[in-house]
């Protein structure tokens, strides 16, 4: 099983916040911007990819028990959100790459 420190190296993710949680271990991946969506469909260990920067979404990672969220296009996540995600242990990345480019290598990574 592949942590999130693992595939982060792998794909130049920029880490935000929760570096406590970098040992968490990756179940899969669920990408999606509708935040009841993810609530009624991710599973615990997934990563997490989405355009959503707000503290909401470390509620919800934390709701699920996510390995990680990956925010997409270079978008910045807010003060409140990596304050909570240095609370919750759960890493949140940055990356410039897309939602569909960045779920397939991803997908790629963890289905070997």
């Amino acid at each position: 099983m592949m942590t999130i420190k693992e595939l982060s190296e792998k794909l130049n993710l920029k880490l935000s916040g929760g570096a406590e949680g970098l040992t968490n271990e990756i179940t899969g991946g669920y990408t999606s911007d509708l935040l009841s969506d993810v609530i009624g469909h991710a599973e615990q260990g997934n990563v997490w990819i989405t355009l959503q920067t707000h503290k909401n979404v470390m509620a919800i990672a934390s709701l699920k028990e996510l390995a990680c969220v990956i925010i997409v296009n270079d978008l910045e996540p807010s003060e409140d959100m990596i304050s909570q995600s240095n609370e919750e242990n759960i890493p949140v990345f940055v990356t410039s790459e897309s939602t569909f480019e960045i779920t397939g290598k991803i997908y790629n990574l963890i289905n070997k």
